[in-house]
C-alpha cells in the first residue's frame, strides 16, 4: 500500500481511473466512427458526383468533433478529481465523484480545440474540402 493512502482511498482512485479509461475508449470509438461515416459519405459523393452529399458530410464530422471534445473534457475533469483525491489531507468524501470543482468555462469547446482533436478532425475536414472540390 502506498504511503498515506488507506485501502478506501486506493479503491476510490481505481474507480476514477476506470472512468478515465472509459472516456479514452469512447474517444477512440468516436474517431473510428467518424472515419467510417466520413469515408463512406465521401466515397459515395465522389463516386456518384453528388456535391450535396459531400456538403452534408460536414455535419457528422462536426457532431463527432464536438462529442469527442466533450469526452476529452470529461476525462480531464476526472483526472483533476483523481489529483484531488490522491493529495494528502484531502477532504473529499470517500467514493465521491463530484467533478464540479474542476470545471472551467467553455471547457468542452476548449478540449475540442486541442491539438490532437483539431489535427484529427481538421484533417477530415480538409479531405472533405478536397472531395467537394473534386465533385464540383
Amino acid at each position: 500500500m502506498a504511503a498515506g493512502l488507506d485501502e478506501g482511498r486506493i479503491r476510490h482512485l481505481e474507480l476514477i481511473q476506470t472512468i478515465v479509461t472509459r472516456m479514452g475508449n469512447n474517444s477512440f470509438l468516436i474517431k473510428g466512427w467518424s472515419l467510417t461515416v466520413t469515408g463512406a459519405l465521401l466515397a459515395y459523393a465522389v463516386g456518384n458526383d453528388k456535391s450535396d452529399v459531400a456538403v452534408v458530410s460536414f455535419v457528422p464530422v462536426l457532431a463527432f468533433w464536438l462529442l469527442d471534445g466533450y469526452f476529452l473534457y470529461q476525462e480531464r475533469l476526472f483526472r483533476r478529481l483523481y489529483e484531488r483525491v490522491r493529495s494528502p489531507g484531502t477532504t473529499i468524501e470517500p467514493f465521491a465523484m463530484d467533478v464540479a470543482p474542476g470545471r472551467e468555462k467553455a471547457g468542452a469547446l476548449k478540449a475540442a480545440g486541442s491539438f490532437t482533436l483539431a489535427g484529427f478532425y481538421g484533417g477530415l475536414t480538409l479531405a472533405q474540402v478536397f472531395a467537394l472540390l473534386f465533385v464540383l
